[in-house]
């Protein structure tokens, strides 16, 4: 498909979609509804990240799930896929952990993520975990499936929604 037929299809799928929801809900405040080409502050997320959530979180350590760590990197990079972390209290924060321990769990869960090989990371003068590139997670978890570390079912779920939403990574 090319751009222009790309671009064609969404906007027909737009108008379907709010041809829909006027359907079900009437006219809506538009001032109301967060809109990404209206406001700042937004990053693009695979539409299969609740899958993604589930793999990553079997594939580290039972009872330390790396996702939530994950996803607040995620929410930091652009486009360029690195992070530099000037503050790792306020990622450890994001990350859901509150206690004193609070940096050092954040850090396990970072040095989890780097083993899994979702992230790669280089110490820096504020830490251990100041520079970080993020590597394309479909592609790991299709190596880790092609090792038999993945969940049939899980993998399955992750490839048929990925096809259903036009992400090749998996093929």
């Amino acid at each position: 498909m090319n751009e222009k037929q790309k671009t064609t299809r969404a906007t027909k799928v737009k108008k379907q979609k709010l041809a829909l929801r006027e359907q079900v809900w009437g006219k809506v405040d538009e001032s109301r509804l967060w809109d990404r080409t209206k406001n700042d502050g937004y990053t693009t997320l695979p539409r299969t990240f609740p899958l993604l959530a589930q793999i990553m979180d079997d594939l580290a350590d039972k009872g330390k799930p790396v996702f939530q760590t994950y996803l607040t990197l995620w929410c930091r990079v652009f486009d360029e896929s690195f992070i530099e972390i000037k503050n790792p209290l306020q990622l450890a924060s994001e990350s859901g952990f509150a206690s004193q321990r609070a940096v050092t769990t954040w850090n396990g869960r970072m040095a989890k993520l780097a083993e899994l090989g979702f992230i790669n990371v280089e110490a820096g003068p504020l830490g251990d975990y100041q520079y970080v590139l993020i590597y394309n997670p479909y592609l790991l978890i299709k190596e880790f499936n092609e090792k038999g570390e993945v969940q049939k079912g899980k993998y399955l779920a992750l490839f048929a929604r990925a096809q259903e939403v036009g992400a090749k990574d998996l093929e």
